[in-house]
């Protein structure tokens, strides 16, 4: 789980800057559309906090560094190929790409990496990986 900061960061800026499909993010009341329509599901995860300097005056003052990963899984009707998933992620990619959001900084990207593409009941789930950190 992130920080309220890091994951208030994503959120804001994805819902501000897709309007290709609907979003879901983890535990929101959203019902999956009955059309067989495209949306994605939003994971926000990171690890607190890793000491990245030593010396500082109080150990609270040092560089601490969260750091993390945003799963957006694309997730298209069953049976339709991969295509629109594969270039809804490319895009999704692309928006962060080089991103620095509300000290929020955007890093590598991969779509699919980790778990291929799967089958879950009527939607085909393709998942694009993004790492990100924040300094405090």
């Amino acid at each position: 789980m992130s920080t309220p900061q890091s994951y208030d960061a994503v959120h804001d800026y994805l819902i501000a800057n897709w309007s290709t499909t609907p979003i879901a993010f983890e535990n929101d009341r959203f019902e999956p559309p009955t059309d067989a329509e495209t949306w994605l599901f939003v994971e926000v995860f990171g690890d607190l906090f890793a000491q990245e300097s030593i010396g500082a005056e109080t150990q609270a003052a040092n560089l601490w560094r969260e750091a993390g990963q945003i799963y957006v899984h694309v997730m298209t009707p069953r049976g339709a190929g991969t295509r629109t998933a594969r270039l809804y992620a490319s895009q999704i990619a692309d928006l962060f790409r080089g991103q620095e959001i509300a000290g929020v900084v955007f890093r590598d990207a991969s779509i699919g990496a980790g778990e291929p593409g799967k089958a879950d009941g009527s939607y085909f789930r393709m998942t694009v990986t993004i790492d990100w950190q924040r300094d405090e």
